[in-house]
């Protein structure tokens, strides 16, 4: 059974381009025009990803992002026509699992859709579900992660780094294997997305009482989180 993809622009020319590219690749795929019209599909149509514009009409994505986040864990690509890191960071601190920014390779922008589900799936058929590090626990199937007796609140995509790093307790993780491994697309350039999602999971960290230092930096190389 193919996934099922709901994408959520107010330009039809984009929302055409992406329906005939994602169909091409085996996908269904279902569009809103506005961000009233997307939420109702998606909590009616139970798609398995999002590609969703940042600035639509009746709500903004960012608005979308935030309420499907109160209810759903279904993977979001943000689509922008701003260059700003900060309204990519917002997006991804709502909740979005990646982001892509006008204008846009549709090629690319399919490669992280087939990326991120992928992650997903990878995810929940793992045997080992759950890992513990010190004061830090994880729970891949449940999709919870601890310090102690304090939760942490991840998005998606920081949960995936999280546990990437648990994984490799001790090893220092490049941020093109990061990349490719938790993003789970080739290398485009951006290593900046690394270096900013790192940056949230650390103050998530610290802010549940995590040890201070828990993810060092390895210069030159990249991160690693420390076993002790």
């Amino acid at each position: 059974m193919s996934h099922k993809i709901l994408v959520v622009d107010d330009e039809p020319a984009i929302t055409e381009l992406l329906r005939y590219n994602l169909q091409r690749n085996g996908y269904q795929v279902v569009v809103a025009h506005d961000g009233r019209e997307a939420l109702r599909l998606a909590r009616g149509g139970h798609p398995d990803l999002i590609v969703l514009d940042l600035m639509l009409p009746e709500l903004d994505g960012l608005d979308v992002c935030r309420e499907l986040r109160r209810e759903s864990s279904v993977p979001i690509i943000m689509l922008t026509a701003r260059d700003g890191e900060v309204d990519r960071v917002v997006g991804l601190e709502l909740g979005a699992d990646d982001y892509v920014t006008k204008p846009f390779s549709v090629r690319e922008l399919v490669a992280r859709v087939k990326a991120v589900l992928r992650r997903v799936a990878a995810r929940e058929g793992d045997a080992v579900s759950r890992l513990r590090i010190g004061p830090l626990a994880i729970d891949t199937l449940a999709h919870e992660a601890h310090v102690g007796d304090s939760p942490l609140a991840l998005t998606r995509l920081e949960f995936d780094l999280l546990e990437m790093l648990v994984r490799h307790a001790g090893q220092a993780l490049s941020r093109e294997q990061l990349l490719d491994q938790v993003w789970g697309y080739d290398y485009f350039g951006d290593a900046r997305a690394v270096d900013s999602a790192i940056k949230r999971l650390r103050a998530r960290l610290r802010s549940a009482g995590g040890p201070s230092g828990m993810i060092s930096t390895v210069r030159g190389v990249g991160y690693r989180l420390e076993r002790d």
